[in-house]
């Protein structure tokens, strides 16, 4: 992953996708301590951990290399379609209000476009490396 003035991350604390999604996580606890006790085990579990999971694996598939990233990057992605449909249900059942559901849903929008060209540039560079190679 390169950065816009052309020099290379070499901490996966400088991807934007990183930053924003750390972002979200914090967001998600905010909005979720507010939720029924009642779903402590439920949905404010699994809102949490799909939260914290696009940061972790974003960092992990930085961590491992090139040969591993592309995978790590899609969990990632997997994890933020999670949280977008569990923000919605949250929203849907009466737990959030609409300002904050909107604020959280944008953010999830944009790591989501984020991770799809991070995935593609991964993809398209192992391409080339294979070419170049045969």
């Amino acid at each position: 992953m390169g950065r816009n003035s052309g020099t290379t991350v070499r901490d996966y604390k400088e991807l934007i996708a990183y930053q924003k999604s750390y972002e979200l996580v914090l967001l998600v606890y905010r909005l979720s301590g507010s939720f029924p006790k009642e779903e402590i085990y439920g949905l404010t579990s699994q809102i949490r951990r799909a939260a914290v999971s696009i940061p972790s694996n974003i960092a992990e598939g930085f961590m491992r290399g090139s040969k591993e990233y592309a995978q790590f990057l899609k969990i990632a992605l997997g994890s933020a379609a999670e949280l977008e449909t569990q923000v919605s249900i949250s929203k849907d059942l009466g737990y959030c209000e609409v300002q904050d559901f909107e604020k959280i849903h944008l953010l999830i929008k944009e790591v989501l476009r984020l991770l799809t060209s991070y995935i593609t540039r991964v993809n398209d560079r192992a391409n080339i490396t294979t070419k170049r190679k045969t």
